[in-house]
């Protein structure tokens, strides 16, 4: 049997001292050392086999939490684990309470195409495994060819994406005897995007003191359409490894929830209780129904390729009361969750099972709450881990 978990944990914003990200927004040496050493801590706490990061700017600001994660780690072994000499030195608790660390771990980094001049800044994302990469990791943003959704007979008009907002990144890690592929992404986040005319300083929706509800809407619903339009590339990409056998794991920042239309995207449709009460799609009369065959087959179609989140299964057997990894306005929400195929729950392609389920959000304070700007360094996002065996 072979335990192992995965983690997603976004950083927010990680970047070098005195390195303007966006407009006006900056750490001081003083804000940034506060922040790695932070993030540190929380890596340390974590202490997860597979880590996927999202908003890092560079590859060197992340492998400096990492080695600063380790240095905390090794002083806490020193000071935790008994040493030869100790009688109870083999008890189960200690080998709890040892951090593991990364000294041999490798690192993929996916840097943003977008990202631009200073004030500018794109972040991309990352993923940390203790077990390596069986294969060069894969970045996915631009498209080719693009994808273009049709809404109808052509007078419906039409949607076309050539690029990702940021990029997914896949790996096929391998663990115990078995190699599976982890997809990190982070979708379009629900900020509107606004249009700048070329001769202005600034989107006309942007101005709050001309404040326009209409045209501020429109950019939400070019956000929402761009994430949904990026939730079914990454189904694709899914679709195609499960077919090919392999079990996946899909973790990152999705920016809505599990329920929502650009998750259900992702996860897959869920199947119908029994198809056979269902009225055929090719139906002669009124009791045209699918046979009871036919809904086997179906059922089975549909499940094959069908992920399911690790939230809704820690829920259902642990009669855990709230999960959420986002506070704001009031509005406590998971919008960072980790899918899983078929191959880790009760299947017939079962290869192994979630055994427990983490959520690291005590530093998380609602938006509204006075508190709230202590979240300027530290992530704005509760960190989730899945605990796993294989059998």
């Amino acid at each position: 049997m072979t335990d192992f978990t995965i983690a997603s944990f976004n950083v927010k914003n990680l970047i070098g001292p005195d390195q303007e990200y966006y407009r006006f927004q900056q750490y001081t040496p003083e804000e940034h050392a506060w922040k790695e050493d932070w993030l540190a801590e929380q890596l340390m706490r974590m202490d997860s086999d597979i880590v996927c990061f999202q908003e890092i700017f560079d590859l060197p600001s992340l492998q400096s939490v990492v080695d600063e994660a380790d240095r905390m780690g090794q002083a806490s072994n020193a000071d935790v684990l008994p040493d030869a000499s100790k009688r109870y030195r083999k008890r189960a608790i200690f080998r709890k309470l040892a951090y593991r660390g990364y000294a041999d771990a490798k690192i993929a980094f996916a840097p943003n195409k977008n990202d631009g001049k200073p004030g500018e800044r794109r972040p991309g994302i990352a993923i940390l495994s203790r077990m390596g990469f069986a294969a060069p990791p894969e970045i996915i943003q631009d498209l080719t060819p693009a994808l273009q959704v049709d809404f109808g007979g052509g007078a419906d008009g039409s949607y076309r994406l050539d690029r990702l907002s940021r990029p997914v990144l896949k790996a096929r890690i391998p663990v115990g005897n078995i190699v599976v592929t982890v997809f990190n992404c982070h979708l379009k986040s629900k900020l509107g995007e606004f249009h700048r005319p070329d001769s202005a300083d600034f989107a006309q929706e942007a101005d709050l003191t001309a404040y326009d509800p209409v045209g501020r809407a429109l950019g939400a619903l070019r956000a929402a359409t761009r994430r949904m339009a990026e939730a079914w590339v990454l189904r694709r990409l899914i679709v195609e490894e499960l077919e090919k056998g392999h079990p996946v794991m899909v973790l990152g920042d999705f920016n809505d929830s599990e329920n929502a239309v650009s998750s259900e995207i992702i996860a897959g449709e869920k199947p119908f209780k029994n198809y056979a009460w269902m009225l055929r799609h090719d139906a002669k009369h009124a009791a045209d129904r699918y046979k009871d065959s036919e809904n086997e087959a179906i059922q089975e179609a549909i499940d094959a390729v069908r992920l399911e989140s690790c939230e809704k299964l820690f829920v259902k057997k642990s009669l855990r009361d709230m999960v959420y990894t986002s506070a704001f306005g009031g509005v406590f929400e998971s919008i960072d969750q980790i899918l899983v195929s078929r191959h880790f729950r009760e299947s017939p392609a079962q290869i192994g099972e979630m055994a427990y389920f983490s959520v690291f959000n005590d530093h998380l304070t609602d938006g509204s709450h006075p508190e709230a700007p202590y979240n300027k360094l530290a992530s704005d996002h509760g960190q989730i881990i899945g605990h796993f065996k294989l059998w």
